[in-house]
Formats: structure tokens, sequence, C-alpha cells
């Protein structure tokens, strides 16, 4: 653009030359402005009209184009800004879910002190299509995890059980595994089932409930919760809600999905029950 505006100086200024030089040309030979002058004038006035008219225009545009990149460095600026407080609300609603885990996490160790837990931070998930497990940072160097201790969330909810301990880390199968299997009560009855993993429904995140006694009364929505025999998990800690019931393929007796409370992707701290007493962890 500032090349235009030189180019247009240079025209205006040739035509303004050549009207002085052929002005003195036609003095010196006619002794006045003659004919030659008034012809260069003729054709040149057009040229410097010309010239003038193309430089404004590009002129204008010239400040267009500049009104329209200041204005976008003003909005870029804006959205920088904007984006700077989109960060700042994430990190800061991140704390906030932080602060109420580490929350949660503290009022479950004051409401069952009488209790000998470990906190523990989920690690490695498995990833065979045939195992639902996942690592813990508490080994048998760090902590005082054994093998068959119960894993639950913050809340009391049951998850998984402990199968094998290293130095520092300890493996956790879920509720979910295959391997899995607990002895429960359905709903308020005292009748008894057994919650275990099944291939068929661990992928839609589903549990069996297997073994239901005929006499027992179960309805979809019930709660699971373990029913403490076998001393590895505390009695009335609930695991889940009865989704479906279906009759046995054999044709004999019946069984159940049950999905967990706690969606088991989800989870990060866990906390390993080493001791406990007979009556339970209160959960909610």
């Amino acid at each position: 653009m500032r090349i235009l505006l030189k180019r247009r100086s240079i025209i205006i200024a040739t035509a303004s030359i050549l009207v002085a030089v052929t002005t003195v040309i036609s003095v010196n030979i006619f002794n006045t402005t003659g004919p030659i002058t008034g012809m260069v004038n003729v054709i040149s006035n057009p040229l410097r009209v010309l010239a003038s008219t193309v430089a404004n225009t590009f002129e204008g545009i010239y400040n267009s184009i500049y009104g329209y990149e200041a204005l976008m460095a003003r909005y870029e600026a804006a959205l920088r800004t904007i984006t700077e407080f989109e960060r700042d609300e994430r990190e800061a609603a991140i704390l906030a879910e932080e602060n109420a885990r580490l929350r949660t996490l503290l009022g479950f160790r004051e409401r069952h002190a009488e209790y000998v837990t470990e906190a523990a931070t989920v690690g490695d998930w498995s990833s065979s299509n045939w195992v639902s497990s996942f690592t813990i940072n508490r080994g048998f160097a760090n902590s005082s995890v054994k093998e068959g201790n119960a894993v639950v969330t913050e809340y009391g909810v049951v998850i998984g059980q402990v199968t094998s301990v290293e130095a520092t880390t300890s493996t956790v199968i879920t509720v979910l595994d295959t391997t899995f299997s607990l002895s429960v009560h359905v709903g308020e009855a005292e009748g008894l089932g057994t919650l275990r993993g099944d291939f068929n429904y661990m992928h839609s995140g589903l549990m069996v409930l297997d073994h239901i006694d005929d006499d027992l009364a179960v309805m979809v929505g019930d709660r699971i919760a373990t029913s403490g025999l076998g001393g590895v998990f505390p009695p009335g800690l609930i695991v889940g809600e009865v989704l479906e019931i279906h009759p046995h393929i054999t044709g004999v007796g019946r069984y159940a999905t049950v999905v967990p409370i706690r969606d088991i992707n989800t989870i990060v701290n866990v906390f390993v029950v080493i001791e406990f007493g007979e009556a339970g962890l209160d959960v909610y």
C-alpha cells in the first residue's frame, strides 16, 4: 500500500516536471507558453487526476485494512482474556472437587475410628478383557494390607478385594471380576444370596446375584449388602442395587443382575479394611 502511495507521488511529480520543462521550451522558442504547453497540460491533467483518484482509493482501502487489523487485534486480546478466565474457572472447580473429596475421606476415618484401615490411591487398571482389577499404592513394606482384605470407597461402598500384595503395591479385583464372590443380604430381608462377577455381564458394568433363596422376595431396586459371613467383609456394607430378575435357563431358581452403587471406573481413592468389629461400617 505504501508503494502505491509512492507511485502516486512519482506520477504527479513526473507530470509536473513535464509541464515545467515544456513551458520553458515554449517560452524560449515561442516567447510564450505556446501550444505545446497547452497540449501537455491537456494530456497531463487527466493523468494527475487519475493518479490522485487511484491513490486516494487505495489509501482508503489501506485505512480500512488497518482498521480491520486493529479490530482483530482487540478481538484476539479479548479472546485470550476469556480463555484465561475459563482456565482459572476450571482449575478452581478441580480444586473445589479435590477439597470436597479430601473432606469426605477425613470424615470416613473420623466416623470409623475404631476400624483399622489403610487409605490408598488407585494406580494402573488391568488391560485384559477377562479381568477387572487395579493396583493400589500400598503393599507389605509400606502398610498392613493383606490378601483377602475388603476394599471400599470413602463412603463405605464395597468395590473389591485384595488378591495379591507386593512390596509397595497390591492388586485389587473389583466386584465385576469373574473371580469375585460374596455372601449378601437382599433388601430388608434376612435371606441370603451369592453376589459374583460374571463374564457375560462384566463389560456392561453389572454383577449377578445367584443362589437366591426360593422364599426370598427380590424386587427391582432392592439394595444388596454384605452379610458378614466368612469374616472378610464387615456386615451391612452396600454393594449395589437389583436391576433385573431372571429365571435360570435350567428352569430351576432365579438370578438377578445388580448394578454397583459406585461407578467403578471413576474411583480414585479407596480404603482397605484391615480389621473391623462386629457392628460393621455405617454407610450412606
